[in-house]
């Protein structure tokens, strides 16, 4: 079973730590990575259900790029959007492994 209470802690421990002398932008494209637990892991049934939802994807056969936004840049909004993707990805076998905002 997936921590989601760690995933997120992990989160806004990111704005907290961001925020001591960093300017954040106010809205910005979202990148959520995340990583295939299997070799065969099915990637076109997960984009197909992420696309479906409003994400961008991407991925180069290892890591899976899931694009949100721009989305309001603050630890509320990432955190939704980022919950959101992996809710979709998990069932797929695919495991978060971070994020970060699109130059």
């Amino acid at each position: 079973m997936h921590d989601y209470r760690t995933q997120r802690a992990d989160t806004f421990e990111t704005f907290r730590q961001a925020g001591k002398g960093v300017k954040l932008p106010a809205t910005a494209i979202v990148v959520f990575l995340f990583v295939a637990e299997d070799t065969d892991t099915d990637w076109k049934g997960v984009e197909k259900a992420l696309r479906a939802k409003g994400f961008g994807v991407r991925h180069d056969g290892t890591v899976m790029e899931v694009r949100s936004g721009p989305i309001p840049i603050n630890a509320e909004s990432v955190w939704d959007w980022e919950r959101r993707a992996t809710e979709i990805a998990l069932p797929f076998n695919f495991w978060p492994d971070g994020w970060e905002l699109d130059d």
